[in-house]
C-alpha cells in the first residue's frame, strides 16, 4: 500500500487511535469512545450496524464486529471458528453483491488490514487489530478472518502456505487469550479481587491455572482481577488463595519485617476474603483454587 494512499493513512490513524482508547480502557472500550475517531479534522465513525463499516472515501471495509449476545440467547449472525481456527465471519446477508459484502471481498483480494471489535459486553468492544480476510465461502456466505498476529504474508510458495496454516490455528487461541481480561476485570469491576484497587490500568486478569494447564483455559471462572503486586505475588507463591476463597500469604513473608507495601500492601491480606463478581457464573471455580491452592502450599 503506498504511504500516501489513502487506504493506508485511516488505517494507521485508526489504529494509533486504538492504541489509545485500548490503553484507557483495559476492560473494554465503550462504542462512543471507539467511534470518538477522527480523520483530517472530520469524525468518522467504527462501530456501525450491522457490523460492516466502509466509509465513503474508502473502495474496501475499514473495521467489522461481532454483535453481542446475552448468555443464553441466539445470536443473529453466527460468527463462529471453522476447524482451521479462523474465525468464519458472515456476510450481511446473502447476496454477494451486497455492498457491505463487495467491500469484505475488495479487503480481502487486496490484503488491506481491518479491525475486528469482539463484544465484551453490551455496547463494549475489544479491538482487535489488525486482521485480514484470508478466504471466502461463497456457498457458507462468509468470510475467514485471520486474527493472529503473524498474519501478514505476501505470496502463494509452500512455505508460505504452512505458514499461513500455522497462524490460523493461532486464531482462536489469540482471540481467547485476548478477550480474557476485559472479561475477568468487567466481572471484577475493575478492581483487584485482593485490595479493591479500583484502577483498571493496574489491574491484571491472573489465570489460577496456568495456559499450559489442561482446565487452564481463559474463561473467567480461571481468572481472578488482581492488581500487579498481587498478581505477581501470587504467581510467585507469595500468596494463595483458598478454595474457600480465603486469601493466605506464606509463612516467611509473614515474619519478615520491611516497609508499608509488606506490611499492608501482603501481610494484612492474610486471613482475609476475595472480593466475588455479582454473577455467580462468574465465581472462581472451586476446583481450579484447589488445585492452585496446593500448589502453593507445596512451595511454602
Amino acid at each position: 500500500m503506498p504511504g500516501d494512499d489513502v487506504e493506508t493513512r485511516i488505517r494507521l490513524a485508526m489504529f494509533r487511535h486504538l492504541d489509545q482508547v485500548s490503553a484507557k480502557h483495559p476492560d473494554g472500550v465503550p462504542s462512543d469512545v471507539i467511534n470518538s475517531f477522527t480523520f483530517d479534522g472530520a469524525p468518522m465513525r467504527l462501530v456501525v450496524q450491522p457490523g460492516i463499516r466502509k466509509p465513503a472515501i474508502l473502495s474496501a471495509a475499514l473495521t467489522i464486529r461481532t454483535t453481542y449476545t446475552r448468555p443464553g440467547f441466539d445470536a443473529p449472525y453466527e460468527d463462529q471458528f471453522g476447524g482451521d481456527g479462523s474465525l468464519r465471519y458472515k456476510w450481511r446477508g446473502t447476496d454477494p453483491a451486497h455492498p457491505d459484502n463487495r467491500a469484505l471481498r475488495e479487503a480481502m483480494v487486496r490484503r488491506l488490514p481491518l479491525a475486528y471489535f469482539a463484544p465484551v459486553t453490551r455496547g463494549v468492544y475489544e479491538a482487535i487489530y489488525p486482521v485480514y480476510l484470508v478466504e471466502e465461502d461463497a456457498g457458507s456466505h462468509e468470510f475467514a478472518v485471520d486474527l493472529s498476529e503473524y498474519s501478514h504474508w505476501a505470496g502463494d510458495g509452500d512455505e508460505v502456505l504452512l505458514e499461513r496454516r500455522y497462524t490460523r490455528r493461532l486464531t482462536k487461541q489469540r482471540l481467547h487469550q485476548v478477550m480474557f481480561r476485559p472479561r475477568v476485570l468487567r466481572a471484577y469491576e475493575s478492581r483487584c479481587a485482593l485490595c479493591r484497587l479500583a484502577h483498571a490500568p493496574l489491574l491484571d486478569a491472573a489465570h489460577i491455572l496456568p495456559d499450559h494447564h489442561e482446565h487452564g483455559d481463559p474463561v473467567v471462572p480461571n481468572g481472578l482481577a488482581m492488581c500487579k503486586i498481587h498478581h505477581a505475588a501470587y504467581d510467585a507463591n507469595i500468596l494463595g488463595v483458598r478454595p474457600d476463597r480465603v486469601v493466605e500469604i506464606r509463612e516467611d513473608i509473614l515474619a519478615e519485617i520491611d516497609g508499608p507495601m509488606l506490611k499492608h500492601g501482603l501481610q494484612e491480606m492474610h486471613g482475609s476474603v476475595i472480593f466475588l463478581p455479582r454473577s455467580r457464573r462468574d465465581h472462581p471455580d472451586r476446583d481450579r483454587l484447589e488445585q492452585r491452592y496446593e500448589q502453593f502450599r507445596s512451595a511454602a
